[in-house]
């Protein structure tokens, strides 16, 4: 068992190393988790702004986002494009009936929204006219474009930033990772890891690397608890409700743990009974062996679930932005 073992972790960092390059059609498929992305982040309080204004907004800087390509569902991230807004003219208009005119100064911030570090920034100057204030404000920030090659340069400026980020944060985030996991907090550590951008290559490859052995005891101490249970199960009443509930258990055992040959075995030993209780065969199962080629996805489909697990609301902070 233990050259198996070691054999299906080399073949798992094989896999890893040669990921990188088709990372990005899988990543899509599996939510967020291993993409860059951005979280469009209004701030509480942008001076004098209308509070009818605010939806305006966040709709287009989630379109920036899109339109860049950054956009996406994923909880707790950690990078945000925000923006504040100053009011560089304000007139009225002869009618009838008399109009408002703003001129808006809106700058553009891309950043570490948890450490509250700037990365990037980028002033737009618009202008709206309306029958009120906060028409003529929400008229002005419609004049904004997405497909603006100065929006563009800025975002992939930011970008950039982020995966500096990564490269320079690369060991202290498996670090960190390795912590987690030597407190049995297996999912949030693989969360973690796999998290890091695929284009990041530097660091997603150190970081699929390091997940593999993480996974590996995340599922042998789950099949220890999963099998202990089931024997108990089983034990107690050698029943078909017994056996029913044992199965539901063994079934879930991933084939690469350490104990999936006494789960295989407990499985027959319970089949057989089965069928001696009620002549049929047993509908449990026990899984097969998974493809190589699956294990990133297994590793991102933790992910996953840890992180559509964790709160929705995140506190961001961007003192000293502007």
């Amino acid at each position: 068992m233990k050259t198996t073992k070691n054999i299906f972790l080399a073949m798992c960092a094989a896999v890893a190393l040669n990921f990188g390059t088709n990372a990005q059609n899988t990543a899509g498929k599996l939510e967020d988790v291993g993409r860059l992305t951005l979280a469009a982040y209004v701030p509480p309080q942008i001076d004098q702004m209308p509070d009818a204004a605010r939806s305006s907004l966040s709709n287009k800087i989630s379109q920036i986002v899109t339109q860049n390509g950054m956009g996406g569902s994923a909880r707790n991230e950690r990078f945000i494009l925000t923006a504040n807004i100053v009011i560089n003219t304000k007139d009225i208009l002869p009618g009838p009936p008399p109009m408002h005119a703003y001129t808006l100064d809106i700058t553009f911030f891309i950043g570490d929204g948890i450490e509250g570090t700037k990365f990037a920034s980028k002033t737009v100057t618009v202008k709206g006219v309306g029958t009120n204030e906060t028409k003529a404000y929400m008229e002005a920030i419609k004049m904004v474009k997405p497909t603006d090659p100065a929006l563009q340069s800025f975002v992939e400026e930011g970008k950039k930033k982020i995966m500096a980020y990564y490269n320079s944060k690369c060991d202290f985030i498996i670090k960190d990772a390795q912590t987690m996991a030597s407190q049995n907090d297996f999912d949030g550590a693989i969360y973690k890891l796999v998290s890091v951008p695929d284009v990041c290559k530097e660091c997603y490859d150190k970081c699929m690397t390091a997940v593999a052995p993480m996974y590996q005891k995340k599922i042998d101490r789950e099949c220890k608890m999963k099998l202990a249970e089931a024997t108990g199960i089983w034990n107690a009443s050698q029943d078909m409700a017994a056996a029913d509930n044992a199965g539901a258990l063994l079934a879930t055992i991933e084939p690469s743990s350490s104990c999936y040959g006494e789960a295989k075995a407990l499985h027959a030993k319970i089949a057989k009974k089965v069928n001696e209780i009620d002549k049929r065969e047993w509908a449990f199962k026990v899984k097969e062996q998974a493809q190589t080629s699956e294990m990133i996805k297994a590793y991102r489909d933790v992910g996953v679930a840890y992180g559509n697990g964790q709160p929705q609301n995140v506190s961001y902070t961007t003192v000293g932005w502007w």
